[in-house]
């Protein structure tokens, strides 16, 4: 009787063993969504892309680089899809595969909706890992999709020079709870949803500067699933809903800014942050991207104009590794939205700010 093939391709052998000492880190030019393409530079690629078929039923696509592409396919449901991957950004196989699932299912998340299935990327340099390190990887994955109930129904392999891994994520939303981030509007609330602070993080891991009770909560950071979104996808109050990631705060809402035709304050003192963050940036442990990110969209954004470090700039650009949510809503639904967070587990989701009439930009205030 026939070997039933597996659902994803498998690996060549391995050259090297389980004995050897692995800081998945070694292999990675850049880890986590730091990895990303600079959205200046995005901005030029895509440009030049033709956008080709636009279905009327294709709800969000590639205009306002939204998060996922959502294709209607009846009155009471709408397909979300979306795939995300990159380089570790953690020593832990384990903790990289964790973080990498939870990263890509928050896309789904961030559209209002809900994840279905999804299909494992993977990419790894098989003569360097040992099968036991790229297993645990696969493993960390599982345990995330597990937790939001979804099974990796396939995927595809490929022997690379770098360890890759990530997924593509399908989902459900209904149509009339779909969260895009071109909703924005006036007098609207910002709220984010998970403190800030993951890339220096990162950065300090790479230099061995990240104290043991630092990196735990980094890790409890990054492996939670931004479940409020679908709860918030029902809220007529919650104009537009993004998730902070590789273009750090300031980005992701210069993004919601364009895609809405609105601008945006961001009070500085009213940022969560991961502990001892600035004390990590002030040892040097801030990532290239974040600087690349400035040079990206800095044109967008007005900064204070006395007592504002370049560090404090930094932590505004730095990549988010599977960051919070950033969600616009009504004042009068600012209650209800920070208590769907807080019932999801969301202890730190606060109110940094307000959306305003004028120019896509992001001023950045400091209130005490």
């Amino acid at each position: 009787m026939p070997r039933k093939k597996s659902r994803i391709a498998e690996l060549p052998v391995s050259q090297a063993t389980s004995s050897e000492p692995v800081r998945l880190t070694q292999f990675s030019h850049g880890g986590g969504c730091g990895c990303k393409i600079a959205p200046a530079v995005l901005e030029q690629i895509l440009g030049k892309v033709s956008p080709g078929l636009a279905p009327s039923q294709l709800l969000v696509g590639i205009e306002t680089s939204d998060d996922a592409a959502v294709y209607q396919l009846n009155a009471d449901q709408a397909l979300v899809a979306t795939t995300d991957f990159f380089m570790p950004i953690v020593d832990d196989p384990f903790d990289f595969g964790c973080i990498a699932a939870t990263n890509a299912l928050s896309d789904v998340y961030a559209m209002g909706g809900w994840p279905l299935l999804a299909l494992a990327i993977v990419g790894m340099p098989v003569s360097k890992l040992p099968l036991e390190t790229i297993k645990r990887i696969l493993e960390g994955g599982e345990s995330i999709c597990a937790k939001a109930r979804i099974p990796i129904a396939g995927g595809h392999t490929i022997d690379s020079v770098e360890p890759i891994y990530g997924l593509v994520a399908i989902g459900l939303v209904h149509p009339d709870n779909l969260k895009r981030n071109s909703g924005a509007r006036a007098g609207d609330k910002l709220i984010l949803g998970k403190r800030l602070g993951v890339g220096f993080y990162s950065a300090a891991l790479k230099k061995g500067l990240l104290s043991s009770p630092c990196y735990a909560s980094m890790i409890a950071s990054t492996t939670q699933l931004n479940t409020p979104g679908r709860a918030l996808g029902c809220l007529a109050g919650v104009h537009a809903m993004t998730d902070v990631t590789g273009f750090g705060l300031l980005g992701h809402l210069v993004e919601i800014c364009k895609a809405s035709s609105v601008a945006a304050v961001v009070d500085f003192a009213a940022l969560p942050l991961l502990s001892n963050v600035l004390d990590y940036g002030a040892k040097g442990c801030i990532t290239g991207a974040s600087g690349r990110n400035w040079a990206s969209y800095g044109e967008h954004v007005a900064l204070p104009k006395k007592n504002f470090s370049d560090l404090e700039r930094a932590l505004l650009t730095d990549p988010q590794t599977s960051g919070g949510l950033l969600v616009a809503c009504a004042p009068e639904v600012v209650t209800e939205v920070l208590a769907i967070f807080l019932q999801e587990g969301f202890d730190h989701a606060t109110v940094i700010g307000e959306v305003s009439e004028g120019k896509p930009q992001v001023s950045v205030i400091r209130s005490h």
